[in-house]
């Protein structure tokens, strides 16, 4: 799908989630991590873990706080994927 500056979008879906809690680490080295619950995802699997840093609009480095509603987005290389109703061949 072509954007207005004429580069082609990915393939993506985005999920709504929540913090559940902010994993600090006993390495003072070690950079702080934040817990996901990903809503309409398989039980086993909501939770992710990832590093506890982002970037807001003036560069400056922020991190999420415990509830905080947040999307995961997933996107793809369109030539990793195929039209839904294919073989994947697996």
């Amino acid at each position: 799908m072509p954007r207005s500056d004429g580069k082609t979008e990915k393939p993506s879906t985005t999920l709504p989630g929540t913090v559940q809690k902010i994993i600090k680490t006993p390495n003072p080295k070690a950079p702080e991590q934040v817990e996901i619950v990903v809503e309409n995802a398989e039980e086993l699997y909501r939770e992710i873990r990832v590093e506890n840093t982002l970037g807001n609009e003036k560069g400056e480095e922020v991190s999420l706080k415990p509830g905080a509603s947040v999307e995961v987005t997933i996107e793809a290389n369109e030539k990793e994927t195929v039209k839904k109703g294919k073989s994947t061949g697996a």
